[in-house]
């Protein structure tokens, strides 16, 4: 198993607007790709860590099913729409993606 990471900087005084849109994301866009949504989590910065940062963790089995969740969100058109009102709410650049694999 992977956890799958995207992270974005919320601009001041607009973490809670990107906190609804993430909502709205997992709600609208994220049910309609074959990843799990019920097993994924939203982190946002805290103690040592940038207040402003949110990250989405999602549970992958393995690369290939990241790669096929970036193809079907990419055909979603609802996707570019979102993307472009939390591109209101977030620092420019600030979005990133990581990977990472479970130990058991």
């Amino acid at each position: 198993m992977m956890i799958a990471r995207w992270t974005c900087e919320a601009k001041f005084g607009m973490k809670a607007e990107a906190l609804a849109l993430h909502r709205e994301w997992a709600e609208q866009i994220g049910s309609q790709t074959d990843i799990d949504i019920a097993n994924s989590r939203v982190v946002t910065g805290s103690v040592g860590a940038k207040e402003a940062i949110i990250q989405d963790e999602f549970q992958i089995a393995n690369l290939a099913e990241l790669d096929a969740f970036f193809d079907k969100i990419a055909g979603i058109e609802m996707h570019a729409d979102w993307g472009k009102k939390m591109g209101d709410v977030i620092v420019s650049g600030s979005t990133y993606w990581e990977v990472f694999r479970v130990v058991d």
